[in-house]
């Protein structure tokens, strides 16, 4: 009778299995490295914007740069908020934004729909007239826009941002439009053998699917308007103006001259609405944005 021995690789062990654990690790130390270098970069001017507001106008005008106030000028904050109607243009910006994100929000849902689920001859054509129109800049339709608004009587109302939600937007368009494309047909055809027309399918089947995509849209919608400078300068009075105008336009000393550390408090208060939306609405923004490309 003949035995067999078996031989085991003394080879094998605990240090085959260190050198894999040591790249993983260092491939997660670079790149928790740049992520945090991405996030100052980003963070970075909003850092310094809260600094230039807690600086007296000395230490801004000093040379070289005065990088920390020698004493916090909390006092900047509060004189920012005092010295204009600081809640009553808030209160116009957040009714502009608010209209326009919601009208705008749905109504680019509907166009996006109809792209997406509906046939008709020269659809693709359309649909890349409208993507190519969101090369165009704002500036070029703003002068035609006023004038017809002029002529509409619309001026200082806040009837245009009603129009502009209305009209939907390109690129909030073209969002649910790659969105709605990746559901399944299934879903339309079962609805409309039960009798549900289009317009049922969209608002009971398809809109309610969609609030990633909705969150994303209404988030951006709101972020462009509340940051808007050049139409409510251009169409509203003193008194129904915006926060965005109010801010860069009012914080002036006698001569005429922009008090700045007085415009950077009030910009970092202006800021704050914005990101209490996106803390908000973050996780479906986040889904809206990588969804929307799927199919």
């Amino acid at each position: 009778m003949t035995v067999t021995s078996l031989s085991t690789d003394s080879t094998a062990g605990p240090s085959s299995t260190s050198a894999p654990r040591v790249r993983v690790r260092a491939n997660r130390l670079v790149l928790y490295t740049v992520l945090v270098a991405i996030t100052g970069l980003f963070t970075g001017p909003f850092g310094w914007l809260v600094l230039t507001g807690l600086k007296t106008p000395a230490e801004l005008a000093a040379s070289p740069v005065h990088w920390l106030p020698d004493h916090f000028q909390w006092h900047n904050f509060a004189d920012a908020y005092q010295l204009i109607d600081f809640l009553g243009y808030a209160r116009n910006s957040l009714i502009i934004a608010t209209l326009y994100a919601t009208l705008v929000t749905l109504s680019s849902a509907w166009v996006g729909f109809g792209f997406a689920r509906l046939d008709a001859p020269g659809k693709k054509t359309l649909f890349g007239i409208l993507v190519g129109s969101m090369m165009l800049p704002q500036l070029i339709t703003l002068l035609p826009t006023y004038l017809i608004f002029a002529k509409l009587g619309m001026v200082d109302t806040y009837w245009p941002w009603v129009l502009w939600g209305l009209a939907a937007t390109p690129y909030l368009v073209f969002l649910f439009r790659q969105f709605f494309a990746g559901l399944p047909r299934e879903l339309e055809e079962a609805a409309i053998v039960d009798g549900c027309g289009y317009t049922g399918v969209f608002w009971r089947i398809f809109l309610p699917q969609s609030w990633p995509v909705l969150s994303a849209g209404f988030v951006i919608a709101f972020t462009w308007t509340w940051g808007d400078y050049i139409a409510p300068q251009l169409l509203l009075s003193t008194d129904r103006s915006t926060l965005a105008v109010a801010v860069m336009s009012t914080y002036v000393n006698a001569a005429g001259i922009p008090v700045t550390n007085l415009q950077a408090a009030g910009s970092v208060m202006y800021v704050v609405p914005i990101l209490l939306v996106f803390l908000v609405a973050q996780r479906g923004f986040v889904a809206g944005m990588a969804t929307s490309g799927l199919k």
